[in-house]
C-alpha cells in the first residue's frame, strides 16, 4: 500500500468513528486547539508537518508476506556460526503469515521480524489527521546506504515517543535495518558482540528525532548489544546537545562481555549529524546503573538489573521503570547526581539535583566481573523486593508527572498465558491500568489504580484475525487488554488532568506483543485521593490498530509551540 492510499483509507477510516469521537470532546476542554492561529510566519506554516496541541502516535505495521519465513528455516540465522547455537533445529514450523508467523517464538525465543514506523498525527479526540512514514528499505530510493531506521514486529516495549527537553523534537529508538530481517532485536550491534548471542548477526540501534516539518535524523550506537532501546529523550536546553535513553542488553550466557554490560539500561549519547553511511559508533557510554546489592540481597546476573522501559524528565531528574525480567526490581527510579540521595537504594532526588551532562565513571578493567558503578536508586514508597524474592506483582511502563506531588504510572499487566482461562487473569488484576501516586512530603503512595473502561480481560474482535483457538497455543485467538504501556498527559486549566495511553494485550497469540491494541484517555482529577472519588471516571478507547499492526508510544507534537507540554 502506498503512503497516500494509506493516508486516504486511514482518512475514511477515522471519519466512520466521527459519532463514537463526538461523545469524547471532553478530552478537549483543556487542551489547544490545532486549527487555531499560530502567528505570523506563514511560511512556517506552510511548511509544517506537526501542528501544536496534537497528538502523535507510534505505530508499526507488518507486511504480511508469506515469504518472509520459509517454513523449515533454521533460526535464530546463523545460530551455526555461534557458540549460543541454533534453537530451532527442526526449522521455523511457521511461515510468514500473521498471525501464525509469531508462534515461531515459541521454538525461537529471539524471534521477531523488523517493520515499518509510521507517526501518526491525531487530534486530542482521536481524529486521524495525517501518518508521517519513517525512512525504510521498502521505499523508493531508499538503499542499503540511505539513513533508515524500522522497528521490531512484535517487540512490545519499543519505539516510545518524547519531547525534547525544549519540546522541538520527538524521539525514539529503533534499529538499523531493512524490514523483514528476522531476529534482529536481539542480534548483538556491531561493536559488542557477544559470541554466545544464538542470533548471529549485527545491527545498530538507532536514536531518531524528527522535528516539526517532519525532518528525520538518526544517531547510530552499538548500546542494547542483543536486545533493544526502548526510549530516549533530547537534552537541548541550556546549551545541552545529547540523549538520555533507556532500554535492555544481553541475549547470551553468563557473565556477559564488557561491551554488552556497558550498553545496557541507561546512556547518554552525543547526536550525530552525519548520515547513517558515514557514522562509526564507538564504546556505549552509560549514564547510570542499579544493583540490587545496593537493597543488601545478593547480586544478580551482571547488567541485567538495569533493564528500563519507561523514561521522563522532571524538574532536572531522570526516572526510569524496570517492569519485566527475573533480576534485579520491578519499580520505578531516578537517576542520582548527588551521590547522597539513596545510600541503602531507596530515596528521595535532591531539590538541588541536576541532570547528568557525562557518562558514568567506572573502570573498564572489571566491569565484566563487578558491573557498573550504582547511582540510581528506587523512588522511596515504591516497591523494593527484588524479583527473585518474591511473587512479582507490579509491572510499570510510562511515567508522567502532573505536579511535584502526583505521579501516574502505566502498569502493563503480567501477561500472565499460563492458565487456560488467561481472560478471568487478565480481569482479577488490581494493579494493572492507570496507577495514580501521591507524595506526602516524605514518601510516595499508591492512591488508587484507574481501570474502568480498560474492559480488562473482555475479548474483542478484529477485523480478519482468526477466530477459535491459535493451534500453536490452544488458547482463543482474540485479545483483550492486560493493561497500560506509554503514557502523556495534559494539566487542564479546571484542575483535573487528561491522559492518554497504549494499552498492553492478552491472548493466546504466540507472542502477545503482535496483537491489535489500543489508544485509550481517561480525565482525573489531580488533588482526589481516594478510590470513590474516581468512580465515576471512565477509559474511553479513541483508537483501533487493525490487522497487521499494533501501537506503541504517545506523545504531544514537536515544535517550539509545543515546549509546555514536555513534562
Amino acid at each position: 500500500m502506498t503512503a497516500k492510499s494509506f493516508k486516504r483509507r486511514s482518512s475514511q477510516r477515522a471519519f466512520t468513528r466521527s459519532a463514537a469521537l463526538l461523545s469524547l470532546a471532553f478530552l478537549a476542554g483543556g487542551l489547544a486547539s490545532h486549527a487555531q492561529d499560530f502567528g505570523h510566519d506563514h511560511d512556517r506554516d506552510r511548511d509544517r508537518h506537526f501542528w501544536p496541541g496534537n497528538l502523535v502516535v507510534s505505530r508499526t505495521v507488518y507486511d504480511n508476506n508469506p515469504k518472509n519465513v520459509k517454513t523449515g528455516t533454521i533460526l535464530p540465522p546463523n545460530c551455526a556460526s555461534t557458540t549460543g547455537g541454533c534453537s530451532a533445529a527442526t526449522g521455523a514450523p511457521f511461515n510468514g503469515s500473521y498471525p501464525l508467523v509469531w508462534n515461531n517464538v515459541i521454538f525461537d525465543a529471539s524471534f521477531g521480524i523488523t517493520s515499518k514506523i509510521y507517526l501518526d498525527q491525531i487530534t486530542p479526540a482521536g481524529w486521524l489527521i495525517d501518518s508521517l512514514e519513517v525512512p525504510n528499505s521498502s521505499q523508493h530510493g531508499i538503499s542499503s546506504k540511505s539513513d533508515q531506521l524500522v522497528t521490531s514486529f512484535s517487540s512490545k516495549s519499543e519505539i516510545a515517543l518524547n519531547l525534547s527537553t525544549d519540546g522541538r523534537y520527538l524521539t525514539f529508538m529503533g534499529y538499523v535495518s531493512p524490514i523483514d530481517a528476522i531476529d534482529v532485536s536481539n542480534s548483538n550491534t556491531p561493536g559488542a558482540v557477544d559470541p554466545t548471542d544464538p542470533v548471529g548477526e549485527n545491527n545498530f540501534r538507532a536514536v531518531a528525532r524528527v522535528d516539526e516539518f517532519g525532518h528525520f535524523r538518526f544517531t547510530e550506537t552499538n548500546a542494547y548489544s542483543g536486545n533493544n532501546g526502548r526510549a530516549a529523550i533530547l537534552n537541548n536546553t541550556d546549551g545541552e546537545d545529547f540523549y538520555y535513553t533507556s532500554g535492555n542488553a544481553g541475549n547470551g550466557s553468563n557473565p556477559q562481555p564488557a561491551g554488552v554490560v556497558l550498553g545496557a539500561g541507561t546512556q547518554i549519547i552525543d547526536p550525530s549529524h552525519q548520515p547513517e553511511a558515514e557514522q562509526d559508533p564507538g564504546t556505549p557510554t552509560p549514564v547510570g546503573s542499579f544493583s540490587v546489592t545496593e537493597l543488601g540481597a545478593e547480586a544478580d546476573k551482571i547488567g541485567k538489573d538495569d533493564n528500563y522501559r519507561g523514561l521522563t524528565i522532571f524538574n532536572n531528574v531522570l526516572y526510569y521503570t524496570k517492569g519485566s525480567g527475573s533480576n534485579g526490581v520491578n519499580t520505578v527510579y531516578f537517576l542520582d547526581t548527588t551521590g547522597k540521595a539513596c545510600p541503602k537504594g531507596v530515596g528521595l532526588p535532591s531539590i538541588s539535583a541536576t541532570l547528568p551532562t557525562t557518562p558514568l565513571s567506572f573502570d573498564p578493567s572489571n566491569v565484566a566481573t563487578n558491573g557498573l558503578p550504582d547511582n540510581m536508586c528506587i523512588l522511596a514508597g515504591f516497591p523494593t523486593t527484588p524479583n527473585k524474592s518474591a511473587t512479582v506483582t507490579a509491572f510499570p511502563f510510562g511515567v508522567w508527572f502532573a505536579d511535584a506531588n502526583t505521579l501516574y504510572v502505566a502498569d502493563e499487566g503480567d501477561g500472565d498465558t499460563s492458565g487456560t482461562d488467561l481472560y478471568t487473569h487478565a480481569a482479577a488484576q488490581t494493579t494493572a491500568g492507570l496507577q495514580k501516586w501521591v507524595f506526602n512530603g516524605s514518601t510516595w503512595t499508591l492512591a488508587y489504580t484507574l481501570q474502568n473502561g480498560l474492559d480488562l480481560g473482555k475479548a474483542y474482535q478484529i477485523h480478519g484475525y482468526p477466530t477459535g483457538n491459535n493451534p500453536g497455543t490452544n488458547l482463543p485467538w482474540a485479545p483483550a487488554t492486560d493493561g497500560l504501556r506509554n503514557i502523556t498527559g495534559q494539566v487542564n486549566h479546571d484542575g483535573t488532568v487528561t491522559i492518554w495511553a497504549i494499552t498492553s494485550t492478552i491472548s493466546g497469540d504466540g507472542d502477545t506483543g503482535a496483537d491489535p491494541n489500543r489508544l485509550v484517555a481517561i480525565t482525573d482529577r489531580v488533588k482526589n485521593t481516594s478510590v470513590k472519588g474516581a468512580a465515576s471516571e471512565r477509559f474511553s478507547t479513541l483508537r483501533q490498530a487493525n490487522f497487521a499492526e499494533t501501537l506503541r508510544g504517545v506523545s504531544f507534537t514537536p515544535g517550539a509551540d509545543n515546549s509546555k507540554h514536555n513534562r
